[in-house]
């Protein structure tokens, strides 16, 4: 949250490359008629206002409690997951997939991280809108900045301006 993936994203598909965004994929999954909505709905039904699901309501339980977050992940994940590798498999590579957590379902796949520190990425949440308890609190059911940077294939810093950044997606582009 808040590392400046979709923006890395956005930048990527600016330059010609195929994305795909999962957690557009995930606001699908939860929709009326989504394949996740009955069993989202039926778990927390304190969550469904007005015949949807009120994604604030439900991040407001899932990063509470971490069982809650797992429970969750295993309802949406291998809806999402199938939906992101058929969509890899209709497009032409290289194709970068924007994801918001270590998604062990797409392991055979290259990883590149958008690093940056837990203390930017707080203050970038909370300048979006987010409360900071909110903020952090969603930070903290995250895998760590270590999690990721241990896993990663490739990083790209966004620690400075967006000059630097933009420069080190145009060398990951020549790079792809």
């Amino acid at each position: 949250m808040a590392s400046g993936k979709s923006l890395v994203r956005e930048m990527l598909a600016d330059a010609g490359i195929a994305t795909i965004d999962a957690d557009r994929i995930g606001h699908q999954m939860l929709a009326p008629g989504g394949p996740a909505f009955g069993e989202v709905a039926n778990t927390w039904p304190g969550v469904v206002v007005d015949g949807e699901i009120s994604r604030s309501a439900l991040a407001r339980i899932v990063f509470e409690d971490p069982a809650e977050l797992e429970r969750l992940e295993s309802i949406t994940h291998p809806h999402i997951f199938d939906t992101i590798r058929r969509r890899v498999e209709d497009l032409d590579p290289p194709v970068v997939v924007e994801v918001p957590v270590l998604a062990h379902g797409l392991t055979r796949w290259s990883l590149m991280v958008v690093d940056s520190r837990p203390e930017t990425r707080l203050a970038r949440a909370v300048e979006r809108g987010m409360s900071e308890q909110d903020a952090a609190a969603r930070l903290a059911a995250q895998p760590s900045r270590a999690e990721w940077l241990a896993d990663a294939d490739l990083v790209i810093p966004n620690h400075r301006s967006l000059r630097e950044l933009r420069d080190s997606v145009d060398a990951v582009v020549e790079l792809l």
